[in-house]
């Protein structure tokens, strides 16, 4: 999974550069998401996203990640609508940065602070300034930092979790089999989950380890989460059923003769 999924053209910001460029906050807009199935979780959020989401492990390259599912399907958010605005009450902090980013700075192991100059409301008339005329960041810039830093904390705490349950050999193949209202069927593969059995044989050593870092609720959560698939399922037919149904309504109606 990249790690920059929607970002279409990120670049680092520069106070020369972007001195003069304005951008329009988000507004509620997700058009971007509109097309992503899922995004990177850090284990904090695992408590408010797994009453909305199913959380699971996927892998990518040689890492594994805990991601919330957005959709069943490639390129299908189901949590984005029409009007798109976000149809759930948590926002992964994932989604919550966009259009910023941190990413690593080309021959250093430094990270800088990017933007996605692909966003509607990038270099807009009437948004607002990303520096100062001084060259110095601005509130809104300030905040978006602040944000990416916590969110950096947290993921490389959330590393640290996912490398205790790789050398615990807690993680076990995820095969799910979906069906869907309208007599489809589609499985889910590639996905990982915490394996409860042996989570409960674990030495009592380790199982503290897990109760006192507070990663052990995070794990629950993830089970727990599981159980949104179904209701994953509804949104699926929610949308689909009244298209089939008004292009079933539209194929009876009788053809209206012409004139001649």
């Amino acid at each position: 999974m990249s790690t920059l999924l929607f970002y279409d053209k990120p670049v680092a910001l520069n106070k020369v550069t972007h001195k003069d460029i304005k951008i329009t906050p988000l507004g509620g807009d997700y058009c971007f998401a509109k097309q992503t199935n899922s995004v990177i979780l850090a284990g904090i959020e695992f408590t408010e996203a797994a009453k909305e989401y199913p959380i699971v492990f996927a892998r990518a390259g040689e890492s594994i990640v805990p991601v919330a599912l957005l959709g069943l399907r490639n390129e299908e958010n189901l949590f984005v609508g029409d009007d798109n605005a976000w149809d759930a009450r948590y926002i992964p902090a994932f989604v919550r940065r966009y259009p910023f980013v941190l990413a690593a700075a080309p021959d250093s192991q430094k990270q800088v602070v990017c933007i996605d100059e692909s966003y509607t409301g990038f270099d807009a008339s009437d948004g607002e300034a990303l520096f100062s005329d001084t060259g110095e960041p601005t509130q809104l810039l300030i905040k978006a930092m602040e944000f990416l830093e916590e969110y950096q904390r947290q993921y490389l705490r959330t590393e640290t979790f996912l490398k205790r349950l790789k050398e615990n050999d807690l993680l076990m193949t995820l095969n799910a089999r979906v069906d869907l209202v309208d007599g489809k069927q589609f499985a889910l593969t590639g996905l990982l989950a915490v394996d409860e059995k042996k989570l409960l044989q674990l030495d009592d050593d380790k199982a503290i380890e897990l109760f006192r870092s507070g990663e052990l609720a995070w794990i629950y959560c993830h089970l727990m989460s599981l159980g949104c698939m179904s209701r994953m399922v509804d949104r699926i037919a929610a949308r689909e059923l009244p298209a089939a149904a008004k292009a079933a309504k539209n194929a009876k109606k009788p053809a209206r003769p012409t004139k001649k």
